[in-house]
């Protein structure tokens, strides 16, 4: 089960005792922040959860499983995410 952006919405909220409208403020917010910094370049780094930044996929050929038509895909930047130290150990003790 996945948190969804209501899920934290709330947490925040609850946690930092203000509005929930200045919750879903806030985390709107940085959301874009985010998507903004990833998008131009320049990432998105945050010390012991991680780092976001965009890379370049090369274009390729696909095959369709159903039907096995190749099909060409054109090159593209993807969002990527690298966790950080302490997310990894936190995930790690969650097994």
């Amino acid at each position: 089960m996945y948190m969804k952006k209501t899920d934290l919405i709330e947490a925040i909220s609850k946690q930092s005792k203000i509005a929930r409208s200045e919750s879903k403020v806030c985390v709107e917010v940085i959301l874009e922040e985010l998507t903004s910094a990833i998008a131009s370049g320049k990432g998105v780094e945050v010390r012991g959860f991680g780092g976001f930044n965009k890379r370049h996929r090369k274009g390729r050929i696909g095959i369709n499983p159903k039907t096995g038509e190749k099909t060409e895909i054109a090159e593209k930047f993807v969002p990527f995410f690298k966790p950080g130290k302490f997310l990894k150990e936190r995930v790690n003790k969650g097994l």
